[in-house]
């Protein structure tokens, strides 16, 4: 029987709750925890396949609540359904809920054994890192110990308080010493005026771009702050489907889009979308900050030959490690995740239970 004439016979579906080592504060909401939703679809030949995502509150429409209904309604109709029927489904629907959909589509892409999820070598894959000092002295001690560990990309989140945020940035570039770059992040914080005078207080050295300055429904506003920017400008929020990176690449100073996985709802898709945006003279950043183990091995193995620039697929290195309910973590290594050949996720079980708020099962 050819995979893809299989039938799905069990759906199990988690809700999780992971504690991170430190708070990882964003412009819009600072969080504490992770709550990613985890999906293990297995057919009527035993083949599994995991899907994970995270909603991050405050981001788009999406809520986690919204997400987790979706999931209930969507997996009762996919349950017993060949496999290219169950797609088909999940893609009819994905706009409802475009996160808690990848979190589906994606656990039957691994179940399929994908090609995009095959490493027929070791690879190791550059992320970055996130920044949290805000003192000299901090900051300082901070840069230090991250390029110890091999981080060579460092992200600065700003966009609650532009003298402050503008202060913060030039104490890093005095002590980064040429040993490696900052992306600084806005996540839609700043009005159009404060963006304006933000770029043009900032002196390009060890700035590699500056990412999502306006709110994401205002194309205008961050259009004008590329304009007046010295600083290539990132699309991060607005970018969820082709005609936003054709959009995003008719905008002057506009150089980036920032891709996620959770917003193009498979591996195949978020493959042709990076290619759609290079045939554009748009460049890609990949990466969900805020994804775990799952979600950051699948971004990681797409970005593989594709983009050569730090990917942001960082969200495991947040959390705790007794949070981690991989059995097989994936390693880390001088700035780099380590994904061995032949890499697939073994999930403990039993930690998987301690660590679910929610969860149910179908078939």
């Amino acid at each position: 029987m050819s995979i893809n004439n299989s039938k799905i016979k069990k759906i199990s579906c988690y809700y999780l709750n992971l504690d991170l080592i430190k708070p990882y504060k964003l412009s819009y909401k600072t969080f504490y925890n992770f709550k990613p939703f985890l999906i293990n679809i297995i057919d009527d030949e035993g083949r599994e396949g995991w899907g994970e995502q995270h909603i991050s509150p405050g981001s788009s429409f999406e809520s986690r609540e919204l997400g987790w209904n979706f999931i209930h309604n969507i997996t009762s109709k996919i349950l017993n359904k060949n496999l290219e029927n169950a797609k088909k489904i999940i893609l009819q629907n994905a706009r409802k809920s475009p996160v808690a959909s990848t979190s589906i589509y994606t656990a039957i892409e691994m179940l399929e054994e994908n090609k995009i999820l095959k490493a027929n070598k070791t690879i190791k894959s550059e992320i970055l890192t996130s920044f949290n000092s805000d003192n000299e002295e901090e900051i300082k001690e901070e840069l230090d110990q991250l390029n110890e560990l091999g981080f060579k990309t460092f992200k600065i989140k700003v966009g609650k308080s532009l003298n402050d945020d503008i202060k913060r940035v030039k104490t890093i570039q005095k002590h980064l010493n040429h040993r490696g770059r900052i992306r600084i992040d806005a996540n839609r914080g700043y009005s159009e005026k404060e963006g304006c005078n933000f770029v043009k207080s900032l002196d390009p050295y060890g700035i590699e771009l500056f990412e999502q300055p306006c709110d994401s429904k205002n194309w205008k506003a961050n259009a004008n702050v590329a304009k007046v920017s010295k600083i290539p400008i990132m699309l991060d929020e607005p970018i969820c489907n082709l005609k936003d990176i054709e959009r995003a690449s008719k905008i002057k100073g506009v150089k980036f889009c920032k891709l996620k996985l959770k917003r193009f709802h498979s591996l195949q898709l978020l493959e042709e979308a990076i290619a759609f945006a290079h045939n554009k003279g748009i460049k890609i950043i990949l990466g969900d900050g805020l994804g775990g183990s799952i979600n950051c091995w699948m971004e990681a193995m797409v970005a593989n030959n594709l983009i050569f620039k730090a990917g942001e697929y960082n969200g495991l290195m947040k959390i705790k490690k007794q949070f981690n309910y991989i059995k097989n973590p994936i390693k880390f290594e001088k700035g780099h995740l380590i994904i061995e050949k032949d890499w697939y996720p073994k999930i403990d079980k039993e930690k998987l239970f301690a660590l679910t708020d929610y969860q149910f099962e179908l078939g």
